[in-house]
């Protein structure tokens, strides 16, 4: 991979991180006006179109991208993708961008935490310490024993084990399936599910309202497109740590747009978080070369 291709990746995932948080926020503003389910499903709609697009324009066509020998855990992979979207745009609604965000950020460290007993890799202390240190800063920003503790805290977190399961699955089914038939049954599969569930949550939808849904669908798509290009020109190891950089743009999102604020342990918390999964991140990388 050469340097040119790794800077293209870099820029290719800071626009990538820039677009998911546009997504965040637009989703956060439409589930306080209408169903989750609703949104969701309409977003999974024009997900799978554009996936099913794709498919049909590669070698072979949608046969040969659906073509799997594991399609019980891809299926349960596009569930559990939809799902966990449900729930983080919940806790948008519950907790706001910013602090749904900051417990977010975990999930590489759940992504380590149970890369051995999905995976069968092996996890060394380094990493075990960076996970611990990590949840530390999971605890500082939902202080529990702190005054009354919200249950709606534990939303993000939710999100976070499910994101991080479905990422090993993805790993996992990665060993036999290419990634245009995961990415396609990650579509078609989540909008199935969504579409039995959120058909019985459809209300009507302003007009104003029908243009920040199709501007939803279209930031869906276009990040999608931009990630898959970003992994295409420069490896994982590369740009994966510049993925943060969605906190801070769905942050300022929430502070600017939504009026939310940044509890001084909220940042605390995030700065150690932070630490810690650029840690394993780089741990990640080390071992990976060693191999």
């Amino acid at each position: 991979m050469t340097q040119q291709n790794t800077r293209l990746g870099i820029g290719l995932m800071v626009l990538t991180t820039f677009i998911f948080a546009l997504q965040d926020g637009l989703s956060r503003h439409l589930a306080e006006h209408y169903s989750v389910f609703m949104v969701v499903m309409i977003r999974y709609w024009f997900f799978a179109a554009f996936v099913m697009t794709i498919a049909s324009r590669k070698a072979g066509g949608l046969r040969a991208a659906a073509a799997t020998s594991q399609p019980i855990i891809q299926s349960f992979r596009g569930f559990l993708l939809a799902a966990e979207i449900c729930v983080m745009v919940t806790g948008f609604v519950y907790l706001g961008l910013v602090e749904s965000h900051a417990v977010f950020a975990t999930y590489p460290l759940l992504v380590a935490a149970l890369s051995g007993p999905v995976l069968g890799e092996a996890v060394g202390w380094r990493r075990w310490m960076a996970i611990g240190v990590g949840f530390i800063g999971v605890l500082i920003i939902l202080e529990p024993g702190f005054g009354v503790f919200s249950p709606y805290a534990l939303i993000p977190l939710a999100a976070a084990l499910m994101f991080a399961l479905y990422g090993l699955l993805t790993r996992y089914v990665a060993r036999r399936d290419s990634s245009a038939t995961s990415f396609f049954w990650t579509g078609v599969t989540g909008a199935i599910a969504m579409t039995a569930v959120g058909i019985w949550h459809w209300e009507p939808m302003a007009s104003k309202d029908w243009i920040w849904m199709i501007t939803l669908c279209l930031t869906g798509a276009a990040g999608h497109f931009t990630l898959i290009k970003c992994y295409e020109v420069a490896e994982a190891s590369s740009v994966q740590p510049f993925a943060y950089l969605q906190l801070a743009f769905a942050s300022t999102l929430g502070i600017f747009v939504f009026g939310e604020k940044i509890r001084p342990n909220v940042a605390v918390g995030v700065a150690i978080i932070l630490s810690a999964g650029l840690f394993t991140l780089w741990r990640a990388h080390v071992k990976s070369k060693q191999a």
